[in-house]
């Protein structure tokens, strides 16, 4: 697996990687703007992707949209860019990701990894809540794979 980087060098692989998430994410028709994207290839198939938008450097917040066709995607290295991008480089203090409620093989994912949550009712339509889940730089980097140890453990 690699990790393509999409941004304003490279528009193309930018917007089709921030499509290839917004077909997956029920409710996201209108896409994404003002975004960067990252995703994981395989041969020639996108197996994921993330979109990170909404970011508010005077705040140093940013928000992460995630999809993806395979659970293998999320390796200790793929994670490591994933946030360090926000983290390292935009010098963010809290990512956001919202999910729904009837999404719960992403919030085990995100409860395990760490990430503090609330929950808001019909924040997705009169029948389904959302879940928005952050994460922030101190939870980031005391997180066991920033340690040597933690991503060989993690591989």
């Amino acid at each position: 697996m690699i990790i393509a980087w999409g941004g304003a060098d490279c528009p193309e692989i930018n917007e089709g990687i921030a499509r290839f998430v917004a077909s997956h994410i029920p409710g996201c028709d209108r896409g994404f703007t003002d975004h960067v994207t990252m995703g994981v290839v395989e041969g020639d198939k996108l197996l994921a992707g993330v979109v990170y938008h909404n970011w508010t450097p005077e705040t140093g917040v940013i928000e992460l949209s995630a999809a993806s066709l395979d659970a293998r995607w999320l390796t200790a290295p793929v994670l490591k860019a994933m946030f360090d991008y926000p983290f390292q480089q935009l010098g963010c203090q809290i990512c956001v990701l919202r999910v729904s409620e009837r999404n719960r093989r992403m919030k085990r994912i995100l409860d395990r990894f760490g990430f503090s949550s609330v929950r808001v009712p019909r924040l997705r339509g009169r029948d389904e809540a959302e879940i928005i889940f952050t994460l922030t730089d101190d939870v980031w980097r005391s997180h066991k794979i920033n340690s040597r140890q933690g991503e060989r453990e993690s591989a």
